[in-house]
């Protein structure tokens, strides 16, 4: 698998986010030495500006420069995933450019769980949610998973919803409700990812605010 990082100098929330001096180096140099120690065959930065292309440079990291008019990351790794000429059937690994303590493991667990999904365009991560609060707050994102753990939707709204638990309390979680936080890593098959840009935005992704509802709109598998 490839691992493409999206670093975009224009972030709306931490402007010049990328840049940001992580003990001594920049954030996105950072993530793409974590995703280096995963096992990857490539890694690259996909940048919007030479600015970030010059700090990768500085730094050993390959980087190919994209339009900086992008709607999300994955368009564009898409562009990147071009000209970087990976193959139809390799597996491309979307790296956040603001995660540098991701642990190089779930980059690889996340290409090996889409490998062993061949019904799936995308794969991504999940860890189990323990505290209401974090169940409860919208930035944090929920997915309810079918039985054979592809995703059936993500959410900022508290999912699964427990009717009868939360009408009396709703200070803690009940036994055994499957409360998944979505961690944003995605593994995609570069056919589909080729395909990504061209699908139309889905109310659901633009209500949310979640790219990833654009593939489940459009009816392709998350595992």
């Amino acid at each position: 698998f490839s691992v493409i990082i999206p670093a975009r100098l224009a972030s709306t929330r931490l402007p010049r986010k990328p840049l940001a001096d992580i003990g001594g180096a920049p954030m996105v140099v950072r993530v793409a030495q974590r995703a280096q120690a995963s096992g990857a065959s490539q890694v690259a930065v996909a940048a919007d500006s030479e600015e970030i292309a010059e700090a990768c440079a500085q730094h050993g990291i390959a980087c190919v420069l994209t339009s900086p008019d992008h709607p999300t990351g994955t368009d564009r790794i898409a562009e990147a995933a071009t000209q970087l000429g990976l193959a139809a059937e390799s597996i491309v690994v979307n790296v956040q450019g603001d995660e540098p303590l991701i642990p190089q493991e779930v980059i690889a667990q996340v290409a090996a769980c889409l490998e062993a999904h061949a019904d799936c365009a995308v794969a991504t991560a999940a860890c189990p949610i323990v505290e209401a609060s974090e169940f409860f707050d919208p930035n944090v994102v929920k997915v309810v998973v079918d039985r054979q753990g592809r995703a059936l939707y993500f959410s900022r709204a508290p999912i699964p919803w427990a009717r009868d638990a939360f009408a009396s309390d709703r200070a803690q979680l009940p036994e055994h409700l499957a409360a998944r936080r979505h961690i944003g890593l995605y593994a995609f098959r570069r056919n589909f990812l080729a395909q990504f840009p061209q699908l139309a935005r889905d109310p659901l992704e633009q209500h949310e605010s979640l790219e990833q509802l654009r593939a489940l709109a459009h009816g392709h598998r998350i595992a």
